[in-house]
């Protein structure tokens, strides 16, 4: 049987032996430095987070958005994806990219030895793995667990004068059905969040909030009945128990 365990105060997760961690988004400092915020890159903090994650696994799989900018690319992702790539082919045996929305000719700045998986997914034993942004493909869906990325969930908590907070969260949940395009459907999902920390989070508790991609959508799963985690292990409760109104919701 396949054993999926999120990593203790990391956003990433061990699928047997394969690290699963999405949403990079290299070169987002170069994004909000033209907006006026001035940040150090944190591509070699991420490096680092990942080795710490990593325990006794020797395989990577990135769900999508390693690079930041769509369309065109900045200096920073030209500069830094190739290293960042090249250190990581020296530690795992494996290393997989699972094309995301963000991914545009991503190939061009990876070293030969990693793979891309397309767009509609991807499957390793009985898991599924797709970005999340565009419709996985049949044999995909045929799979026992769906793992998705694209949302950066989080958790958000308001207090009693309306001041929010978000903690990033994994989410788990079941399929209910094909929507009338899938035959066959997995029995669950599990929702990645950022690894990227600059990146923030979309509060999945939001009532007023909506999901991005195809999937996640009240007509292929349970949407109120998914399981919310923190970082830490912490079972917040399922997502109907925890709904509050958000000023914000990231689209």
């Amino acid at each position: 049987m396949t054993e999926i365990q999120p990593v203790y105060g990391s956003p990433a997760l061990t699928v047997d032996n394969t690290l699963v961690i999405a949403d990079l988004h290299i070169g987002v400092e170069s994004h909000l430095r033209s907006k006026g915020f001035h940040l150090v890159s944190r591509t070699d903090d991420m490096y680092d987070e990942i080795l710490s994650s990593a325990g006794d696994c020797n395989k990577l799989i990135v769900l999508g958005d390693v690079k930041n900018s769509v369309p065109g690319s900045s200096k920073q992702e030209y500069t830094e994806i190739p290293e960042f790539f090249v250190r990581l082919t020296e530690v795992f045996n494996k290393v997989t990219i699972v094309r995301g929305n963000h991914d545009t000719n991503i190939e061009e700045y990876l070293p030969p030895e990693v793979d891309v998986a397309p767009a509609t997914g991807m499957i390793r034993g009985d898991v599924g793995y797709v970005h999340g942004h565009t419709w996985p493909s049949n044999d995909v869906m045929g799979c026992k667990t769906l793992i998705m990325a694209h949302n950066h969930p989080a958790m958000a908590f308001v207090d009693g004068v309306k001041k929010q907070m978000t903690e990033p969260c994994w989410l788990r949940g079941r399929f209910i059905s094909g929507g009338g395009r899938y035959i066959q459907y997995p029995e669950s999902f599990v929702v990645v969040p950022a690894f990227n920390r600059l990146l923030g989070g979309s509060p999945v508790n939001n009532d007023r909030g909506e999901f991005l991609g195809p999937l996640m959508k009240q007509e292929f799963v349970d949407l109120d009945d998914m399981d919310i985690y923190l970082l830490d292990g912490i079972h917040i409760g399922k997502r109907r128990d925890n709904l509050v109104r958000c000023r914000l919701w990231k689209d």
